[in-house]
C-alpha cells in the first residue's frame, strides 16, 4: 500500500553512474530522472554516487548548491580503512552525495574492461559508504535503493557484514536489475577481505558455484527485487533469459516485481528539442519533415522519397545488431535506407564502417558519440528498428515514438511491453517480430512499409506513437507505493 504520509518515504539511491554527471548506459538516466521524479510526489530521494573524473565539474556547471552534511566517510576495506571526501550539494533539486575519493574513482570509463578483487574495490567501497551513511548520518534513510550488481553489496552487507550485519535498525533494501548479464562475479576470497561473515559463503548469500557473485548476494539479501520492465520481470525466471539465476530467481519469485523505466520526457520533446532544424508536435508536423531532409542531407544523400530506417543505440550483441548486418541487402532491395548511430564492440563496429564504405548510398554508420546526430536520427527517421535479442527495457523505441519514428522491434522484454503490433491491435504503435533472424525483421520491416505507402493510416499511427505517455510520473509512483509496503507493511 501507498504511504498516507508520502514525505515519510526517505530513500538512498545508490548507483555507479547517474546522468548528466556521468553516463555508461540507460542505468545513468533512471538514476539522473527517478529520484527527480519521485521528489515531485513527496518523497525525501536522495542519491550517493562516485565523482569519476569531470563529474564534480559537470556539477558545478549545472549550478550544484552546497549543502551540509558528512564531510567525509570511511570504510574499512581489503584490510585497510579508505575514507573518501564526501561532497554533498543539490543538483536539479535532488540532493546528491558525491564520493571523491580522485583515486578509487579514477576510471573515466566507470566499469573495468576486467572485473577482479582490485577493480571491483570501488564499487565494494560506493556499497559499504552507503550503508556506512544510512546507519551513522544525521540523515537515516528508511530505503536503500541499490542499482544493480554494482550496488548489490549493501544489501548483502546489512545481512551478513560482520560491522554493519549486527545493526539494530537497518534500511529496508530494494535491488533494480538493470540488465541480468552483468552479476559482478569475483574470487570467493573477497568476502573474507571485505569483512563478510560466514553466512555470505552460503547458499542464502552471496556464493554461487565457488564464487562471488554480487548480483547473487544482493537478489538473496534484498527486501524487494526489481526489473525495468514487467516483461522482464517474467522472462529471467526462464533458463534463456536467466543468465544461470533463474533457479535463485524462481525460488524468489515472490519478491520479484517489473516497473517499467520513464523517459525524461522534457529532454525528450521534438517540440523543444534545441537539437534540431525545425521544431515539431503532433498537431503541427511540418518540422518532422524539415528534420528527414536535414538526415538526408547529412548522410550525403538526394531524397529519393523512399524510407529511411534509422537505429540509435549501443553496437553491442545484445542489441542483435548483427541481425540488421545480415538484413542489410534485402532492406535495400525494398527501397530503404538505413542510418545507424552508435559505439560498442570493435567488430561490429568495423563490420558497420565496412559496409557503409561499401555501399555509401545506402547505409550511413555515425560510429562515434554524436548527441546531436543521434536527436536528428530519431526526428528525421521514418521507421527505427531494435531488434534486441533480449532487453530489460529499452528507452531508444520510448524516444523514437515520441519524435514520431514508428518502431519495429523483437518482442522481448521491456519492448513488447511498450510497442504494440499496428498488425494486431487497432491502438498499434509499431510493429514485432518473434525469432531473432534477420528474416523475421525484414518481414516486420515490410509490414512497416505497408502502411508507410498509406499517407492515412501512416499519420495515424505516427500518432498513436507520439501521444504514448512514457514520463515518469506512472513508475515512481508505483515505487513510492512499493516503498510504502516495505516501511508501513500493514
Amino acid at each position: 500500500m501507498e504511504t498516507d504520509d508520502p514525505t515519510s518515504v526517505t530513500v538512498l539511491h545508490v548507483t555507479p553512474e547517474m546522468a548528466p554527471l556521468s553516463k555508461v548506459g540507460g542505468l545513468a538516466d533512471v538514476a539522473g530522472s527517478l529520484p527527480c521524479a519521485l521528489r515531485s510526489l513527496g518523497a525525501d530521494a536522495r542519491v550517493i554516487t562516485p565523482a569519476w573524473p569531470g563529474a564534480a565539474e559537470k556539477a558545478r556547471d549545472l549550478g550544484a548548491r552546497p549543502l551540509s552534511g558528512p564531510e567525509r566517510v570511511c570504510v574499512s576495506l581489503g584490510g585497510r580503512e579508505i575514507c573518501s571526501p564526501l561532497r554533498v550539494v543539490e543538483v536539479g533539486g535532488v540532493p546528491l552525495y558525491l564520493l571523491e575519493e580522485a583515486e578509487l574513482f579514477s576510471n573515466p570509463a566507470v566499469y573495468p574492461e576486467k572485473l577482479d578483487a582490485g577493480t571491483a574495490l570501488p564499487f565494494a567501497f560506493l556499497s559499504m559508504a552507503a550503508v556506512e551513511c544510512a546507519l551513522s548520518g544525521a540523515w537515516r534513510p528508511k530505503v536503500l535503493h541499490l542499482h544493480d550488481w554494482s550496488a548489490s553489496l549493501a544489501a548483502a552487507a546489512l545481512k551478513h557484514h560482520r560491522l554493519y550485519g549486527a545493526a539494530l535498525e537497518r534500511p529496508h533494501t530494494v535491488l533494480t536489475i538493470h540488465n541480468l548479464a552483468h552479476q559482478g562475479v569475483l574470487p570467493l576470497s573477497v568476502l573474507d577481505e571485505w569483512g563478510f561473515g560466514p553466512g555470505a559463503f552460503s547458499l542464502d548469500g552471496v556464493e554461487f558455484y565457488g564464487k562471488a557473485n554480487l548480483l547473487k548476494g544482493g537478489i538473496t539479501a534484498s527486501d524487494a527485487v526489481v526489473t525495468v520492465s514487467p516483461g522482464y520481470a517474467g522472462e529471467i525466471l526462464s533458463s534463456e533469459y536467466g543468465e544461470g539465476l533463474e533457479g535463485v530467481l524462481r525460488y524468489r519469485s515472490g519478491k520479484i516485481r517489473g516497473i517499467l523505466n520513464g523517459l525524461d520526457t522534457a529532454s525528450w520533446d521534438p517540440w523543444s528539442d534545441p537539437a534540431l532544424p525545425a521544431n515539431y508536435h503532433l498537431g503541427d508536423m511540418k518540422g518532422k519533415k524539415v528534420c528527414r531532409k536535414a538526415l538526408v542531407e547529412a548522410c550525403g544523400w538526394e531524397d529519393s522519397g523512399g524510407p529511411v530506417i534509422v537505429s540509435v543505440g549501443r553496437l553491442v550483441r545484445q542489441k542483435g545488431m548483427e541481425l540488421v548486418l545480415g538484413a542489410l541487402e534485402e532492406l535495400v532491395a525494398l527501397g530503404a535506407r538505413l542510418v545507424v548511430v552508435g559505439t560498442g564492440e570493435r567488430a561490429l563496429e568495423e563490420r558497420f564502417s565496412a559496409e557503409s564504405l561499401g555501399n555509401p548510398e545506402s547505409l550511413h554508420f555515425r560510429g562515434a558519440f554524436d548527441e546531436g546526430f543521434a536527436r536528428l536520427a530519431y526526428a528525421g527517421g521514418d521507421i527505427f528498428v531494435m531488434p534486441s535479442l533480449f532487453e530489460p527495457c529499452g528507452l531508444s523505441q520510448m524516444i523514437a515514438m515520441r519524435y514520431g519514428t514508428v518502431p519495429v522491434v523483437r518482442a522481448v522484454g521491456g519492448l513488447a511491453d511498450t510497442v504494440a503490433d499496428a498488425d494486431v491491435v487497432p491502438a498499434g504503435t509499431g510493429f514485432l517480430f518473434e525469432d531473432p533472424t534477420p528474416g523475421a525483421l525484414v518481414e516486420a520491416v515490410k509490414r512497416a512499409l505497408a502502411h508507410l505507402r498509406e499517407p492515412r493510416t501512416w499519420a495515424r499511427l505516427r500518432g498513436r506513437c507520439m501521444e504514448k505517455d512514457f514520463s515518469w510520473a506512472p513508475s515512481a509512483r508505483s515505487y513510492m507505493t512499493l516503498y510504502g509496503s516495505l516501511t508501513d507493511p500493514s
